[in-house]
């Protein structure tokens, strides 16, 4: 059933514990959301819009509802979930999620997954799961071949800190992860180690 674009027409700290629980298919497979982060586009540190408008993400200042694909470290796509007023360039990423249809086609693409749990916790297995990619960057949430389900009632959430965000943007001034506590899918947390020069 489609969502009416509107409900994501605000900022990402309001939508992001709105899509706990929402159901997002892709072709045969879906996953029900069950950790996300929030990202405020060019008053976030953290966020890829933090520095304006660029070619990478001239999605994210688009309309809501609509998914924003980006490579992370040259090796695996991350997607989001564009929301707020178009030419905000805010965003909610997809952290993880249990698959909740398709479940054999998603165990076919995540071979190494060692439970099913397994097959969409954290970013990239998720996106690997539904097979997203990076040609999907800008694909429209409520057409084929995705449909984005939000949940009938906001379920239980808690927040933390974004994992892997270092410095302005990071750590416990920025508690805007989201997830659904005791779910088995939700990703562990890791906070961002910087790399020393070589």
């Amino acid at each position: 059933m489609p969502f009416a674009p509107g409900v994501l027409e605000r900022p990402a700290l309001e939508v992001a514990p709105l899509l706990l629980g929402a159901v997002l298919t892709r072709g045969v497979i879906s996953v029900r959301i069950t950790e996300v982060e929030a990202y405020l586009g060019e008053t976030d540190p953290g966020s890829h819009a933090f520095r304006g408008r660029t070619p990478r993400t001239v999605t994210m200042y688009g309309p809501p509802g609509h998914l924003y694909a980006y490579f992370s470290y040259g090796m695996h796509v991350c997607a989001n979930i564009v929301c707020s007023p178009e030419g905000t360039a805010s965003a909610v990423l997809l952290r993880a999620g249990e698959i909740v249809a398709g479940l054999d086609e998603a165990r076919s693409r995540r071979l190494t997954s060692k439970t099913d749990a397994d097959l969409a916790r954290g970013p990239a297995r998720l996106t690997k799961a539904l097979g997203i990619e990076l040609g999907d960057d800008g694909a429209d949430l409520n057409r084929a071949p995705f449909d984005l389900e939000l949940p009938a009632r906001l379920a239980a959430w808690a927040t933390g800190p974004r994992t892997g965000v270092s410095g302005l943007g990071g750590g416990v001034d920025y508690p805007w992860r989201f997830w659904v506590p005791g779910e088995a899918s939700v990703s562990p947390y890791r906070r961002h180690v910087a790399k020393r020069a070589g």
